[in-house]
């Protein structure tokens, strides 16, 4: 094993820097710019007397990558500590293509369709009755997540290969617990923050207006249309490929002659 010629100081910029991961974003090699930008200073301190291997470093640093921006410290740290050793480039490459999928499918489950949306929710609550605490809540969270991708950093390159280990067993428990509550956490929000409530009434025996959202969606199964409609509008986005914005502007419309018309 080779000696150590990277300080914690050294692992902390390249979590900083890790936060332009997708300053140079492109469709032909996603991240790739940004990943190799942020470890070029630990790759220089490694191959300081190496100009050949630092060379094969940043040309495989330069392939495709696609992962989560606020976990990819983890990953950085992790391959930084394997570069440090002098490891075999087959394994570091290998390590890299194998962990930059399960760990973005993660991040999204846990920051995407969790962490982020309750947030939102909690803080857009405290906004909508005009107290500051709501956007207050929304930015320190930011700040933590940032604050966090160094903690990750550290993290991955202290366990260095051991982390391979401990992320294979338990990434299947991790992101299926995060999406269970995200989802939870999605269905709270659309009943709380879709609305949609029938304007027309039916007369009944003796002349008594009874309405149809009242008597009927109401009772049999609140906020059924808001789930339809969210539902109906995730179909349209992933199985019809349509775009979110026709889909914003047909809302719209939508919502603008049912309320001429009195049925909303």
């Amino acid at each position: 094993m080779a000696s150590k010629v990277l300080t914690k100081k050294d692992v902390t910029m390249l979590g900083i820097r890790s936060s332009l991961l997708q300053a140079s974003f492109n469709y032909e090699r996603m991240q790739a710019g940004g990943w190799l930008w942020a470890q070029l200073p630990a790759l220089k301190k490694i191959y300081k007397q190496d100009s050949s291997a630092l060379s094969s470093a940043m040309v495989d640093n330069l392939e495709f990558i696609n992962t989560h921006p606020n976990l990819v410290g983890f990953l950085m740290g992790l391959l930084i500590s394997l570069e440090e050793n002098h490891e075999d480039r087959n394994l570091i490459k290998g390590l890299k293509l194998a962990l930059f999928g399960p760990i973005a499918g993660i991040g999204d489950a846990i920051f995407w369709f969790t962490f982020l949306p309750i947030i939102a929710g909690i803080s857009c609550s405290f906004a909508s009755e005009g107290l500051i605490i709501g956007p207050i809540i929304f930015v320190a969270s930011y700040v933590a997540i940032w604050i966090l991708r160094i903690v990750w950093t550290h993290m991955g390159y202290t366990l260095g290969t051991k982390s391979f280990e401990i992320l294979k067993d338990n990434s299947d428990i991790i992101s299926n617990s995060a999406t269970i509550l995200g989802i939870t956490v999605i269905g709270a929000l659309i009943a709380t923050y879709v609305s949609i409530e029938l304007l027309p009434v039916i007369q009944v025996a003796g002349g008594i207006e009874v309405s149809i959202q009242t008597a009927f969606f109401d009772t049999i199964f609140p906020k059924l249309l808001p789930m339809a409609y969210t539902l109906l509008m995730f179909y349209l986005l992933k199985k019809k490929q349509i775009s979110p914005v026709v889909l914003i502007i047909a809302t719209i419309i939508l919502a603008i002659i049912c309320s001429y018309m009195n049925l909303l």
